[in-house]
C-alpha cells in the first residue's frame, strides 16, 4: 500500500507562533482524526514525515519555512559513539520494564516533575493529567513504554510506537534530578536496541531544525537520514550503504510485568 494525500482528508491550522524558532509562524497539516490509520498507512504516513501527537498525526506545513526536516536512524549500520558508551556503561545498574500503558500516578508524578522543572515555558506547563493521558496514550495500538528503574524508583519513560519499518520515538520525561546519567541519550539508545532486535530499519527521531539547540543532540546519532524534497538520504550524503554493522547495543536489564 501507498499513502497518498490526494486520497486522504487533510486539515491545516491558521498560523501560529512556532515552538522552535520564535520569530516564525507556523502552519501544521493534520490527518483527518476520522481517518482509520492501519499500521501500513501509519508506516506510510511516517516516510512522509508525518508524526503522531496523541490522536493526530501531523507534520509541518509552512508556506515560507521548510526547516522541519523529519529525521530518523538507520539502525543495522547504527555505531554509538564513545560519549554514547559511555552513557550505556554509566547506566549498566538499572532495569527496564516494557509496559502498554503509562496511565498510573507512578508515571504521571515523573511526567509532572520533568514538566514543571526542565519545561515550565513551555505550552505543555502547568502540567495537567487528562492532558497528559491524551498525548501520551497509544490511540493506534501500537504503543510501548520504555520504563527505567533505578531499583524500585521510576527514572525514565521513553514512549515509542512501532510500525512496519521501525520505531517511533515519541516523547520521553525523566527525573530532573538524574541529568548525569543523560537518560534522554539513553532513551534513544534503547530504542535502536529494540528496534535492532526486532530487525525493524528505522528510529524516527521527529524533526530536526539546523541551528537549533533543542534539536541538535539528534545528529548524534548517526547514521541519520533526512527527509527532503520526498526522499530520504544520509545527513551530510554520507553513503548509508558502506557504514559498517555492529552487534545489538547492550541495554540495562529488561523486563516486562
Amino acid at each position: 500500500m501507498t499513502a497518498n494525500l490526494r486520497e486522504i482528508k487533510v486539515f491545516t491550522t491558521f498560523p501560529h507562533r512556532c515552538s522552535y524558532l520564535p520569530d516564525r509562524e507556523a502552519t501544521t497539516l493534520f490527518v483527518d482524526p476520522r481517518q482509520n490509520i492501519t499500521p501500513e498507512l501509519y508506516t506510510e504516513l511516517s516516510t512522509m514525515g508525518f508524526r503522531r501527537s496523541g490522536d493526530h498525526v501531523y507534520r509541518p506545513h509552512c508556506n515560507s519555512c521548510n526547516a522541519c526536516t523529519a529525521a530518523r536512524v538507520a539502525v543495522q549500520d547504527f555505531s554509538p559513539s564513545k560519549s554514547q558508551k559511555r552513557v550505556l556503561h554509566a547506566n549498566r545498574d538499572l532495569t527496564l520494564r516494557i509496559t502498554d500503558s503509562v496511565n498510573d500516578d507512578e508515571a504521571y508524578a515523573l511526567y509532572e516533575r520533568y514538566i514543571t522543572q526542565k519545561h515550565a515555558d513551555g505550552d505543555m506547563y502547568p502540567p495537567d493529567r487528562e492532558q497528559y493521558e491524551s498525548f501520551l496514550n497509544d490511540s493506534l495500538a501500537c504503543t510501548q513504554y520504555f520504563r527505567l528503574y533505578d531499583q524500585d524508583k521510576l527514572i525514565c519513560v521513553a514512549v515509542s510506537d512501532e510500525m512496519l519499518d521501525g520505531l517511533a520515538a515519541i516523547y520521553t520525561f525523566y527525573d530532573p534530578d538524574c541529568a548525569k546519567r543523560s537518560l534522554g541519550t539513553l532513551a534513544v539508545l534503547l530504542q535502536i536496541s529494540h528496534a535492532k532486535k526486532r530487525s525493524l530499519p528505522f528510529v524516527y527521531l521527529g524533526y530536526w531544525i539546523e541551528g537549533c539547540r533543542k534539536m541538535s543532540y539528534k545528529t548524534r546519532f548517526r547514521p541519520l537520514e533526512l527527509l527532503s524534497n520526498g526522499r530520504w538520504h544520509g545527513l551530510d550524503n554520507e553513503p548509508v550503504s558502506e557504514l559498517s554493522a555492529i552487534p545489538v547495543v547492550n541495554i540495562p536489564n529488561e523486563s516486562r510485568p
